[in-house]
This record gives C-alpha cells, sequence and structure tokens, in this order.
C-alpha cells in the first residue's frame, strides 16, 4: 500500500501534488472553455463534446451508453442533450435493431457541419487556456503520462 506524506507547510508528495493540479486544472479550463464556446461559437462546449465524439465514431453514430462512456457525462444528461442536439438538426435518434431498448444517437449533416465550424475556436481555447503554457516537451510529457495511466485502467 502507497503512502502520501502531508507535511507541515501543506506540500505533498509529487503524486497527490500531480492529482490536485489536474482537478484543478481541469475545472479551470474547463470553465474557460465553456464560457468561450458560449461567446464566440454560440455552442455549449457539451454539445460540441457530443458532436466530436459522434464524428469520431464508426458511421457517427454510438449507443447511448457508449456515448455517455465518451463524452463523460452522466446517462440523464447525455439524452438530454442528445434531444436538444436533435431539435437543433444536428442528431436523430434511431432504435437499437438489435436491442429494442437501446437507442443510436447520430450525427447529421447539420451537425457534423457545426463542429467544423466550431472546430477552430475550439482549438483556440484549448491553447490560449492549456497547451501555450507548456514546452512541446512539456505537452508531450503531459499527454503521454496521462495517456498511460488511462491505458491502465483497461488492463
Amino acid at each position: 500500500m502507497r503512502t502520501h506524506k502531508t507535511y507541515d507547510d501543506g506540500v505533498t508528495d509529487d503524486g497527490v501534488r500531480a492529482w490536485a493540479a489536474l482537478l484543478r486544472i481541469h475545472a479551470a479550463v474547463l470553465r474557460d472553455l465553456e464560457q468561450d464556446m458560449e461567446r464566440t461559437q454560440n455552442l455549449p462546449l457539451t454539445w460540441y463534446d457530443v458532436l466530436l465524439e459522434l464524428n469520431a465514431a464508426p458511421d457517427r453514430r454510438l449507443r447511448m451508453q457508449e456515448l455517455g462512456e465518451r463524452a463523460v457525462l452522466s446517462r440523464t444528461r447525455v439524452s438530454r442533450i442528445v434531444d436538444e442536439l436533435a431539435r437543433a438538426g444536428f442528431v436523430v435518434r434511431e432504435k437499437d435493431e438489435t436491442d429494442r431498448r437501446g437507442n443510436w444517437a447520430v450525427l447529421t449533416p447539420a451537425g457534423r457541419e457545426r463542429l467544423r465550424e466550431a472546430a477552430p475556436g475550439y482549438l483556440d481555447g484549448i491553447a490560449r487556456h492549456f497547451a501555450d503554457h507548456l514546452s512541446e516537451a512539456e505537452r508531450t510529457t503531459v499527454a503521454d503520462a496521462l495517456e498511460r495511466v488511462l491505458a491502465a485502467r483497461s488492463q
């Protein structure tokens, strides 16, 4: 069992420091990106996230459960966002013929176009609020380290 030392001055070991920094930066940058996307793209970040996941999926479609896992949203929230996207014409719901209880979320051509329009603003926000504050080597190190942690979860 690993232990983490906290010292009188509040400094903790590097594992805890890294975890705490990851949580803080995630919350701060997410908040900034949400504001940027609403202001510059007139598109909620959650919508962008769902559109991005659908665009990357085979046949640009995912079962609702898979979409919730990939977009890191609760099942209820994913359902609500897909309904909103459907009303906007960016997504359609289709019944899963192999599992009558399930539904697919399918990206429409209008949704794909909206994603393309918003992508430069999203990428600019990531650069301004996160990536530009790291050197190229640091970006590579952070990406490699976090991908390794993520991969370890599936082993």
